[in-house]
């Protein structure tokens, strides 16, 4: 099954070690599930958790370079061709959307789920949006 992880949790991965999103990223690479990136989604990556408030959390351009270049190793990279958009009102959820669509993944993994909710999605292309902990207990890692 095939999964994508909006940019939003890497950032309270990185933020706090306690949360759902700290423990998806320690269950990769895992059997059960495989995340997909694309060049935008990579490039976003870099971009948001190089940013000062993220530095200043004490990581260094270095940690996020090595953290985007692994996930960049264990992941799916999907090629995407940015037939329909706009299908949401941000550009950068578009990008999430496109991802989970051309890679047939299964889940959206984000925070933000308002702004997918409601739009079709899981109806028209069969993509669930749901935050870190939900996921983990749809694998079976956490009991409800």
């Amino acid at each position: 099954m095939r999964v994508v992880l909006d940019t939003n949790v890497l950032v309270m991965a990185l933020r706090s070690r306690r949360g759902a999103s700290f423990s998806l990223l320690a269950e990769l690479p895992a059997d059960d599930f495989e995340i997909v990136l694309t060049i935008p989604l990579y490039t976003e990556y870099q971009d948001v958790l190089s940013r000062p408030e993220m530095l200043e959390l004490g990581y260094t351009v270095d940690d996020i370079e090595e953290l985007t270049r692994y996930l960049s190793s264990i992941s799916h990279k999907q090629a995407i061709y940015y037939l329909w958009r706009p299908w949401l009102k941000d550009p950068k959820d578009d990008m999430v959307l496109e991802a989970a669509f051309a890679s047939q993944s299964k889940y959206i993994v984000t925070y933000n789920s308002k702004d997918f909710a409601g739009k079709g999605i899981e109806e028209s292309f069969g993509i669930k949006p749901i935050n870190a902990r939900q996921f983990l207990i749809e694998v079976g890692r956490i009991d409800k």
